[in-house]
């Protein structure tokens, strides 16, 4: 099985930044996409940023250049430094990871990680 634990969520005034962090753990031949979705209340979860095994990253509109994702893959753990948030920003942050544990199968199955609150308020 794989764990993805996150950290770092909280509360920060507008305009304020924080880093979220999520480490993947347990039984990974490869980790390839790592990504984090976010979820506000009342509304569908929706993806944020993601970032290949390379490097290569893609972002929602509403947060291109305020955001930004990055991995360590000798740790498995990938981050999300956001800058200048809002009011808006404010859900439920869940890590995603496309691993694949099997050297057999190749087989990839996606893991969450239990979510981290981020509010952004005065």
């Amino acid at each position: 099985q794989v764990q993805l634990v996150e950290s770092g969520g909280g509360l920060v005034q507008p305009g304020g930044s924080l880093r979220v962090s999520c480490a993947a753990s347990g039984s990974i031949f490869r980790i390839n996409a790592m990504g984090w979705y976010r979820q506000a209340p009342g509304k569908e979860r929706e993806l944020v940023a993601s970032i290949t095994s390379g490097g290569n990253t893609n972002y929602a509109d509403s947060v291109k250049g305020r955001f930004t994702i990055s991995r360590d893959n000798a740790k498995n753990t990938v981050y999300l430094q956001m800058n200048s948030l809002k009011p808006e920003d404010t859900a439920v942050y869940y890590c995603n990871a496309k691993v694949v544990t099997s050297v057999v199968t190749l087989r990839q199955s996606d893991y969450w990680g239990q979510g981290t609150q981020v509010t952004v308020s005065s």
